[in-house]
């Protein structure tokens, strides 16, 4: 027992201490965000915050550490820019945990490993689709951004349990995470198409979802491994690489975009 659990306490050791992105480790980010909490987030600066904070941040959580961290992340976006170097990734956490499950799972196959492997693959596709609302709808309605992303943790919330209280259904959870990529594949091409002329960048976001769904063919049809070591399911993992790292470029220049256009100026203090 405690060879096969040894593996999987290194592996959890090693997520622990893995830093998600470069930005979250910088100085100046961390002495930012230290800055900004001592100034607004205790004391009667806490109840200005609280008192002029819209009602849907309030209600999907946002307190005054992730008002500074998001404040904070955009000033030192700034300094980068200013010294003429590329813009380094922030909060980068969300998928690593599916990663991190999907590795536990393919090195050890319990019925818990499965169900977490699943279940993040789930909330990663749904969590794109938020991403999705965010950029096309959420910047000028951040209210129908915050409640649909409370309808998704609803969806969310009905899949994993209806898979883990009534049947886990493989059929099922593929046809179900199928129909959000396609959501999502739309979505995201319909808005691409519109802008493609005012924002040449998102050619990169249509290749992306295009590819995305297309190697999704992959968890569908199966076939045996090539070499009898690589199966489809492995190909698939593989080729999803780097159409992670375009579609970082498509948000890298899109974010570069946005900050241009809001005419942000950004100072040392």
């Amino acid at each position: 027992m405690a060879k096969r659990t040894a593996p999987l306490l290194l592996l959890t050791l090693a997520v622990g201490l893995a830093g998600g992105s470069q930005g979250d480790r910088e100085p100046v980010y961390r002495d930012c965000v230290l800055r900004c909490e001592e100034r607004n987030c205790s004391g009667d600066a806490l109840k200005h915050f609280r008192s002029r904070q819209p009602i849907y941040m309030s209600l999907a959580g946002w307190t005054c550490r992730d008002d500074c961290k998001y404040e904070c992340m955009w000033f030192t976006v700034g300094l980068y820019l200013q010294e003429g170097h590329r813009v380094p990734q922030f909060h980068g956490k969300v998928s690593l945990n599916a990663w991190f499950w999907s590795t536990v799972f393919h090195t050890r196959d319990t019925d818990l490993t499965e169900k977490m492997d699943y279940f993040c693959a789930s909330a990663v596709i749904l969590h794109s689709v938020y991403l999705c609302c965010v950029r096309t709808v959420g910047l000028q309605h951040p209210s129908v951004a915050s409640a649909f992303g409370a309808l998704l943790l609803l969806l969310l919330t009905g899949h994993i349990s209806y898979l883990s209280l009534v049947h886990f259904d493989y059929g099922y959870n593929m046809m179900a995470n199928v129909a959000i990529g396609l959501v999502n594949l739309a979505w995201w091409l319909v808005w691409c198409l519109r802008n493609r002329q005012r924002l040449p960048h998102t050619r990169r976001c249509m290749v992306v979802v295009v590819l995305l769904q297309g190697l999704s063919l992959l968890e569908l049809l199966d076939f045996p491994p090539l070499f009898w070591v690589l199966d489809a399911h492995a190909i698939w993992h593989i080729s999803t690489i780097p159409v992670h790292t375009l579609f970082f470029r498509f948000l890298e220049d899109d974010s570069l975009y946005l900050l241009k256009e809001s005419g942000a100026m950004f100072k040392l203090d």
